[in-house]
């Protein structure tokens, strides 16, 4: 219980009252049969509210999206795997209406209520559309149907990704996939949220930003940007109650609700991040200014050189200290205080006063051996704070990547 919200660990976007969900193996992946076309609807129409990529190269999928949602209001989402329907042309772009019309036509509503994704290869070649119309048929629906949604968009995904959060009488549920291309910038790859309380838009758009500030906005597994990045929110009021807005008295537990459901999300990303065998939590507190504190945090997180040395438990903590610098964050060397948790509980400081503490070698490496390495760095400037979370940088990402597409 966290402010009377209750977690569920195994909720996902059909735990809320309206949602229901289904999947199919249909082929748009040729290597492997899995699922990788899969549906969300909802008894009502939804206030919905969404976050997308801000890379300048954006997928049919993103543009249809974003068009759609221009109104504040969807109903259904369907999405596929294994082929990202990105730089693919004019066909492209026709797939991803007609993804609409096929599940629009399913539902009985309007195609621009319908939310459209795609995740996998970027470029050629085009989506399987005979075989997309096909499975939007045969797919079967159920309120139970949560967690092979969570399975169908998967691509690099070694295990799906859910949760979902209860506060009173409304629930908020999500799925995430995304372990490759990570480095979220006004989304992430692939998120979908549900909650059945009755939300006000403009509270909802804020809630969701605000939400994916402090989690999506704050991870990072291998500095690249997808072309495909969504964050998506639907509320379709059916757990009854006033609608909730800046104010309320829900406002505020529903706004946490949203938080702990995205941070968790966010997490579970960096902890299954390709080739990755650990999870860097960077805390930056003493910043002058929120955005300081976000960009040294994030900028640690982002480091190659940062990521390498936690690989391979090197307590090089001039990296870090480096990386700091380059974030643009404001703060005095002499000042700056650096510290790695302790497996058995506690920080250890290894910089302090501009110079190493002199902390032996050994308790510092034996800081890098958990899954879950802690950092923390006093910029000494001020009062704001930001946490990050990182992967490791490892061979196996390397391996993994360069064999992607054969």
């Amino acid at each position: 219980m966290d402010n009377g919200i209750e977690i569920q660990p195994e909720g996902t976007v059909t735990t809320p009252k309206g949602f229901v969900a289904g999947a199919a193996a249909v082929g748009v992946r040729s290597d492997w049969e899995k699922l990788d076309l899969t549906l969300l609807y909802s008894e009502k129409p939804c206030t919905t509210a969404a976050v997308f990529t801000t890379n300048n190269l954006k997928a049919a999928p993103v543009l249809i999206s974003q068009s759609h949602l221009a109104d504040g209001r969807a109903q259904a989402v369907i999405a596929n795997s294994g082929c990202a329907n990105c730089a693919t042309g004019k066909q492209g772009h026709a797939d991803a209406i007609e993804m609409a019309q096929l599940a629009g036509e399913k539902f009985g509503v309007d195609p621009h209520d319908v939310v459209v994704a795609s995740t996998g290869v970027i470029g050629p070649p085009h989506l399987p559309m005979e075989k997309i119309a096909s499975g939007v048929k045969e797919i079967g629906l159920t309120p139970e149907g949560g967690i092979d949604f969570a399975n169908a968009i998967m691509t690099t995904d070694t295990v799906p990704k859910y949760i979902a959060a209860k506060h009173g009488a409304w629930t908020v549920g999500g799925v995430v996939k995304g372990v490759g291309m990570i480095h979220p910038n006004m989304a992430t790859m692939l998120c979908f949220l549900t909650t059945d309380a009755a939300v006000e838009p403009v509270f909802l758009k804020t809630a969701l930003k605000n939400a994916v500030d402090v989690s999506f906005h704050m991870i990072d597994i291998d500095s690249d940007t997808s072309t495909n990045d969504m964050a998506l929110v639907m509320a379709n009021g059916m757990a009854g109650g006033d609608t909730i807005s800046d104010g309320h008295p829900e406002a505020g537990p529903f706004s946490e609700a949203l938080k702990l459901v995205c941070t968790h999300l966010a997490k579970a990303m960096v902890a299954d991040a390709e080739g990755g065998t650990k999870v860097i939590e960077v805390r930056v507190d003493g910043a002058e200014s929120h955005e300081d504190a976000r960009k040294a945090a994030r900028e640690i997180v982002r480091s190659p050189g940062v990521k390498t040395a936690m690989t391979g438990h090197d307590p090089n903590f001039g990296r870090i200290l480096a990386a700091v610098g380059n974030s643009g964050a404001a703060f005095d060397i002499d000042n700056v205080e650096l510290y790695f948790r302790s497996p058995e509980g506690g920080d250890l400081c290894l910089f302090k006063d501009g110079a190493p503490t002199g902390l032996d070698r050994a308790t510092a490496e034996a800081c890098l051996i958990p899954q879950e390495i802690h950092v923390r760095v006093n910029l000494a400037r001020g009062a704001e704070s930001a946490t990050a979370w990182g992967s490791d940088l490892t061979e196996e990402f390397v391996r993994l990547n360069s064999l992607y597409t054969t």
